[in-house]
């Protein structure tokens, strides 16, 4: 199974976003941070922002956000809407595919790969979030002081 560099595209702006949750990051700081093309990370992240992924904020320091917490966003999900219809080979065409098994057995092995990603959410992947953000560069949250060490 391969999935699009679209989805691909999709996955990193969402953990991007997630790893600076209290952020609005831009396109173009996202771009930048993995090395890819603005252009294709902008259509990306408008399909995201209508799917409701991210959110748009407008204004002269806006830019995008992620529109529900982390733990809320299921990767299968995500997958799904990215690549639309999901077929591991085109076997409607084939000659053979009225008696082949490999049609059933194909199904089967998308449908596990699809439980797979539907177990877990964007929570998940940012796991290591403080490792993620030395390597996009970006310095931990600022926390206050507890309320125990005052």
């Amino acid at each position: 199974m391969r999935l699009t560099r679209y989805t691909d595209y999709a996955l990193r702006v969402l953990l991007y976003l997630g790893a600076r949750p209290d952020a609005v990051c831009s396109i173009a700081e996202i771009a930048a941070a993995y090395g890819v093309s603005k252009n294709h990370l902008m259509k990306v992240v408008q399909d995201l922002g209508t799917a409701g992924y991210v959110v748009g904020v407008r204004g002269r320091l806006g830019g995008i956000r992620l529109a529900r917490v982390p733990a809320e966003i299921n990767v299968g999900s995500v997958v799904r809407h990215t690549e639309g219809h999901i077929e591991l080979v085109e076997c409607g065409s084939c000659l053979i595919a009225p008696a082949c098994g490999l049609t059933g057995v194909l199904g089967e092995a998308l449908a596990a790969f699809l439980a797979v990603l539907d177990r877990h959410t964007l929570e998940d992947l940012l796991g290591q979030r403080d490792a993620l953000r030395a390597l996009f560069g970006i310095a931990p949250p600022i926390t206050g002081p507890s309320p125990s060490s005052r």
